[in-house]
């Protein structure tokens, strides 16, 4: 005969690699499911795993739950205009999808679809060094803006009193990227864009 524990089973742990793509915009219809607003224009990370680790909102509704999943395991997910809409099995009412307004949403690195030639990851670009053909380091790229037609590299300057550096992610700027060395080289003059701190 045995007896059944009670004590529960410790939330998963978040693995090293985890990277956050976007935040939960609310809930999705009356079934639990929840609406994510991804944080580039192809949500694939976000398709490309089943476990999606959740940080919860720094604010919380008045009523909201005090114990919120640290994981959700999806079900089912897709594109819903610019959100991803999800259901999860640990979310089975609207009341819970909507205690997960402005969480974040976090997923495992190593899950991504490899990119093709070419193509790079926000996540893989942020922190890389800036090196112009002159040699001067530029900076490291702080994060990237979405502009329509390409996205813009915004660079963290490098020294003291310099402003920060929008270089357009194009090949008539970027000559190389190397994501494993972390470097980035362009053509482009750090006085062009510049503006004061």
């Amino acid at each position: 005969m045995t007896v059944a524990s009670s004590v529960s089973a410790p939330p998963p742990e978040r693995p090293d690699d985890a990277v956050e793509v976007g935040r939960v915009a609310g809930a999705w219809g009356i079934k639990g499911a929840i609406k994510v607003l991804p944080f580039a224009a192809d949500p694939q990370a976000l398709f490309s795993t089943k476990r999606w680790f959740i940080e919860p909102p720094a604010t919380r509704k008045p009523g909201a739950p005090t114990v919120l999943p640290t994981l959700l395991r999806i079900v089912s997910a897709r594109e819903q205009g610019d959100h991803v809409v999800a259901t999860a099995q640990e979310l089975d009412d609207r009341d819970a999808a909507e205690a997960l307004k402005g969480a974040r949403v976090l997923v495992s690195r190593a899950s991504f679809p490899t990119p093709e030639d070419g193509e790079f990851y926000w996540v893989d670009l942020i922190g890389c060094r800036v090196v112009n053909r002159a040699g001067a380091e530029l900076g490291s790229v702080d994060h990237l803006l979405e502009t329509g037609p390409h996205c813009v590299l915004v660079i963290r300057p490098a020294h003291d009193g310099q402003g920060e550096c929008m270089v357009p992610f194009v090949e008539a700027y970027v000559d190389a990227v190397d994501t494993a060395a972390r470097r980035i080289d362009v053509d482009w003059d750090p006085g062009w864009d510049r503006e004061p701190v």
